[in-house]
């Protein structure tokens, strides 16, 4: 059998300068030039704070990892995990296409019971919750 050589480390990045790899290099010189833009359109206090703000803004992006990944991939999951709905309910929806090959399949007539979505109550969550929590020692028909 033949064997392959497995990569690894293919998460590590190139690094060009040192410890600096290519994505925290360009941010840094997009940081740079735009620093230097504002040294020679802006007045000294204004200058100053958009150094420091654009500086530190650079610096979290280029340096800092979070869970492993990178600062802007982790931005961008939580701009996508706040975009997202948090309770995904799944709805058949027939489109008119399904509907008119069920009518003529004959599996329209069969499928004339409705289905009607069940209710909890508060309570009974509460009940569940306690059952879970105690390792069933709580049983809520005991405490009615």
């Amino acid at each position: 059998m033949q064997q392959f050589v497995v990569p690894q480390f293919i998460e590590v990045e190139d690094k060009i300068f040192g410890p600096i790899t290519t994505r925290q290099f360009l941010i840094l010189l997009a940081a740079g030039i735009t620093i230097f833009v504002a040294y020679r359109y802006a007045d000294t206090p204004l200058f100053v704070s958009i150094a420091v703000i654009i500086g530190i803004i650079a610096i979290v992006f280029s340096f800092v990892r979070v869970n492993g990944q990178v600062f802007h991939f982790f931005l961008l999951n939580i701009i996508q995990t706040m975009k997202r709905p948090s309770l995904r309910i799944w709805h058949k929806a027939y489109t008119d296409k399904d509907l008119e090959y069920l009518m003529k399949s004959g599996l329209g007539e069969e499928m004339t019971e409705t289905v009607t979505k069940k209710t909890v109550k508060k309570q009974h969550i509460r009940d569940l919750s306690l059952v879970v929590n105690t390792g069933g020692y709580y049983r809520p028909d005991e405490h009615v």
